[in-house]
């Protein structure tokens, strides 16, 4: 609901207000009991959100941003406007150039079109393996996830084991409904990216995502050439649900 200029409802701004404090408060308790804790920010509407609340709070948990080298330019014009509004940096992690070297050696430029497992191998080589070089040795990360967001994200609990980085995930936003989110971004004055308002509710790099229809699930844009059921990249693990699924879909 970007762009979004109605009024908004009081009960709405109050019930947003509470769930904001909820969320301060699990992510100091993270801090306390799992430092150092960092946040994959994906940059978007939700991740803006808790980045928000992270630096207007000032915890002591780093911001970091997956450049895959194919993001929208959008996405780019968001990371310096959030820079600026906030006088903050978000740190951002690059692959390894040889990894994706490969990878577009093997499956071609634009490979991931043609098969799951090229379309993973390249979500690998530019997302998992460098979230996974930024979670060593962290005690916790944080992430933007809800449960509402996709038929692969509704088992999303606020406070989890990651058994597959070996730490602890805290989504605190599992709860939060989509109208929730907007409406706390309308109200703080939250820097989005500009594709929110021109039907682009979930965002990812430029060739794997596109504008949804009215009616559509909002992650329909992501991967659309896919199954809902296989659309994740692999960041994400929710009650080992993905880890069957790439056993069933994939080779990798």
């Amino acid at each position: 609901m970007p762009n979004n200029h109605n009024p908004v409802n009081p009960a709405l701004l109050a019930t947003v207000a509470a769930k904001a404090a909820d969320v301060v408060a699990l992510l100091r308790a993270a801090v306390k009991d799992h430092a150092p804790v960092v946040f994959a920010n994906s940059l978007g509407a939700e991740d803006m959100l808790l980045t928000d609340l992270i630096w207007r709070e000032q915890l002591p948990i780093e911001i970091f941003s997956l450049d895959t080298g194919r993001l929208p330019a959008e996405t780019y014009a968001l990371i310096a406007t959030a820079e600026k509004h906030y006088g903050q940096r978000i740190q951002l992690v690059f692959p390894h150039p040889t990894d994706v070297e490969a990878c577009v050696s093997r499956y071609g430029i634009n490979g991931f079109y043609d098969s799951i497992e090229a379309r993973k191998a390249c979500c690998h080589a530019r997302k998992v393996e460098p979230l996974q070089r930024m979670l060593a040795n962290k005690g916790a990360w944080v992430t933007g996830l809800r449960a509402a967001q996709a038929a692969t994200r509704t088992g999303v609990a606020p406070l989890a084991p990651d058994e597959a980085n070996g730490l602890i995930k805290v989504s605190p936003l599992a709860n939060w409904s989509e109208e929730e989110v907007w409406a706390y971004i309308h109200a703080h004055n939250v820097p989005y990216n500009a594709l929110h308002d021109q039907g682009y509710p979930s965002i990812g790099c430029a060739p794997c995502t596109r504008a949804i229809q009215p009616g559509e699930d909002i992650r329909a844009g992501r991967w659309w050439w896919e199954n809902p059921e296989t659309k994740e990249c692999g960041l994400h693990m929710v009650d080992g649900r993905l880890q069957r699924i790439l056993k069933e879909g994939t080779s990798s």
